[in-house]
């Protein structure tokens, strides 16, 4: 009698429009961290004389209404909205999933309580909540970051809570509350390892979103100041100006738009990578 082997399974092929988005992110980030090198003029460097000129040999993206190199400030700018984005997902994610693995792990009244204050947060749409909050508060970057990360985090909360209430019954957890293990040793040790997957590739996916979101802060003047760059700044000072100068908005706006691009495209490509149920034959 002949046996037939099972058909092994093959490693995943990467995705090449994952790749390519995160080629595109590296990219972003490296001239974003390289600006002070990179940009062709100092940062804030006005000069009067040449506002307003049009994309060239000397000003590559073109200058603004007070002179200023767009290319030079596209650099510095990408800086600041990146940094927010960090901040914002760093804020949020450790807030989130530090009380989602309590609410998962614990259960019972804590997570009653962990989830009913979650439900309060998401009943408010997100954009509306962070403006709310930024209009009461100083128009900064510190401003953003924190109207933003409180309106963010009870997705990480509800996301991390369901997949630690669902590692915490597994045997090996069971197996340790058995040998008398602390619970905070628990959840260090065995359900945050395990639940880490899906807030990465949430984060991957937000991180766009983050960016989206402090660029209209920004745009409606309640985000980065002057002499700050910032790519929703740079739009909201140039909009008057895009029938006319259109080098202005577009620049900044196209930063906006592929950096985005490029964080959901890695993340859907992380999400299809990571997921478990998903195999090529």
């Amino acid at each position: 009698m002949t046996t037939v082997e099972p058909r092994r399974r093959l490693p995943r092929v990467p995705d090449r429009f994952a790749a390519f988005g995160a080629v595109l992110l590296v990219l972003i980030v490296l001239s974003a961290i390289c600006a002070p090198w990179l940009a062709p003029y100092p940062e804030n460097d006005t000069q009067p004389l040449r506002a307003l000129l049009p994309p060239g040999a000397a000003h590559w993206f073109g200058t603004d209404q007070v002179g200023r190199d767009i290319l030079t400030q596209v650099l510095y700018g990408g800086r600041t909205s990146l940094a927010i984005a960090v901040a914002v997902l760093a804020v949020s994610a450790t807030a989130g999933v530090t009380l989602g693995l309590v609410a998962g792990y614990a259960g019972g009244w804590a997570r009653d309580v962990i989830m009913r204050i979650t439900d309060v947060f998401l009943a408010f749409p997100a954009l509306l909540l962070a403006l709310a909050l930024a209009v009461v508060l100083r128009p900064s970057v510190t401003t953003v970051i924190l109207s933003i990360a409180v309106t963010w985090w009870p997705w990480y909360a509800r996301l991390s809570a369901s997949v630690a209430a669902s590692v915490s019954t597994r045997s090996y957890v069971d197996a340790a509350r058995c040998l008398g293990v602390p619970a905070p040793l628990i959840v260090l040790r065995h359900v945050l390892p395990n639940s880490l997957t899906p807030v990465l590739v949430q984060l991957s996916l937000d991180a766009g979103g983050v960016i989206l979101t402090a660029a209209a802060l920004s745009y409606l003047g309640l985000g980065a100041q002057e002499p700050t760059a910032e790519w929703g700044l740079m739009v909201y000072q140039g909009q008057t100006l895009f029938t006319t100068n259109w080098w202005v908005v577009t620049f900044p706006g196209l930063a906006i738009l592929l950096t985005a691009f490029a964080f959901n495209v890695l993340g859907e490509g992380l999400r299809g990578a990571l997921d478990p149920r998903r195999t090529v034959r």
